[in-house]
């Protein structure tokens, strides 16, 4: 498994070496993220919740590339603003495991 710091300077290095920083704003990448969000949702729109649990191979390997690109946006994101993803999961799985507790 690749680990978010890593990924992190690979989409660095990646955008740098097509002079791309300039247009990876934090505005214009999560509108980008968006998109990649809407594109996934595609996959699944009309489908019932059981279809949705048994795509065919072809539509597991598109939606598998979706959620690549999504996750590809949101690490740059994160990136460019600073943010230390992974701690910021650790800090949010806190917090959620107080707002909604087992019992």
């Amino acid at each position: 498994m690749i680990e978010i710091e890593t990924l992190q300077q690979r989409l660095r290095e990646f955008a740098d070496e097509r002079d791309w920083e300039k247009y990876h704003s934090p505005k214009n990448l999560v509108m980008a993220l968006s998109v990649e969000v809407a594109e996934l949702q595609e996959h699944f729109q009309w489908l019932t919740a059981e279809e949705s649990l048994a795509l065919d191979e072809e539509t597991r390997d598109a939606v598998a590339l979706e959620m690549a690109d999504v996750l590809i946006y949101l690490v740059r994101m994160a990136d460019r603003c600073g943010v230390e993803l992974a701690d910021a999961v650790r800090r949010k799985l806190v917090i959620n495991a107080h707002k909604y507790p087992v019992d």
